[in-house]
């Protein structure tokens, strides 16, 4: 069966495609074939799959590439694209004799689009095989899995970010000022920075990643681990700066508190420090 839909001679012409299409949707609301009906010619295939879906997500869905090839030759083989609604099909199970208590998006959506080279080889165009839906479409597509994705624009604008140190609410302000279609959650921006972080430390562990940097940095470490075992139980580690400011201030003030130091600014606690200090009556301080 696969053999032959592989084998089946795609090249309907348009008309025969519409005429299908509106057989099928008779009487059926929501048909979206007007919206997909063009003659425009893309220079590409990576075009016509964006025009595609910078259209179906103002209409509240999301189209995924069911099947694809390329003409090598070989009998039955042809150049084409086949896009389909991500709820079309069924869904398989990783074990099917196991029964699955999770739900599934799967509803066999029949909406389904084919794109194929020009008749010189100079573009591509859209052809519309069935243009509606047998499932509502969302009102909006703000946290859909697939829709908020980052693309590879916005996945090297988020390591840049990352690797500066930007908090993930200004990388998503970012992100959304830089496209204006874009759907992607907070959840999803710090999905994707685990992501990346998770790709530098490779098959270390957290603990071990962070010794790597504490040696790569030079910080001053210092770890102990637990009686008659290779677990970590204690570490310490500072900056060589920090030691030397301790030299030369001998006299420190500890705050119980992050939060208090973000309140008071550091200009504010430096003064804070110093009429502490003044004030402060102890024999080590007074010499």
């Amino acid at each position: 069966m696969d053999e032959y839909c592989y084998g089946m001679d795609f090249e309907i012409n348009s008309s025969r495609l519409s005429e299908f299409s509106s057989f099928i949707n008779e009487g059926v609301e929501g048909d979206l074939t007007n919206h997909f009906t063009t003659n425009e010619i893309f220079s590409s295939r990576e075009n016509l799959i964006e025009w595609v879906r910078g259209i179906v997500y103002n209409l509240g869905f999301v189209v995924v590439t069911i099947r694809s090839d390329k003409a090598t030759g070989q009998p039955g083989r042809k150049t084409f694209v086949l896009l389909g609604c991500e709820r079309g099909g069924k869904y398989r199970k990783y074990k099917p004799d196991q029964p699955s208590t999770y739900g599934t998006r799967k509803c066999e959506c029949p909406f389904q689009l084919r794109g194929k080279p020009y008749c010189n080889g100079d573009g591509w165009i859209l052809q519309v095989i069935c243009g509606y839906h047998n499932h509502d479409l969302a009102e909006t597509l703000v946290g859909h899995p697939y829709a908020g994705r980052l693309n590879s624009t916005e996945q090297a604008v988020l390591v840049d970010m990352t690797k500066t140190q930007v908090t993930s609410a200004n990388i998503l302000l970012t992100l959304k000022q830089n496209n204006d279609h874009n759907v992607t959650t907070i959840k999803q921006v710090y999905t994707a920075r685990y992501t990346y972080k998770r790709s530098l430390r490779g098959s270390r562990t957290e603990l071990q990643q962070l010794m790597m940097m504490l040696d790569r940095d030079k910080y001053i470490h210092w770890s102990r681990c637990a009686e008659d075992s290779e677990v970590v139980s204690d570490l310490f580690w500072t900056h060589p700066n920090a030691v030397k400011l301790l030299n030369a201030f001998n006299v420190v003030l500890l705050m119980d508190s992050t939060y208090k130091t973000n309140i008071l600014h550091p200009t504010r606690c430096n003064k804070y420090a110093r009429a502490a200090y003044s004030h402060c009556c102890c024999s080590q301080c007074s010499t």
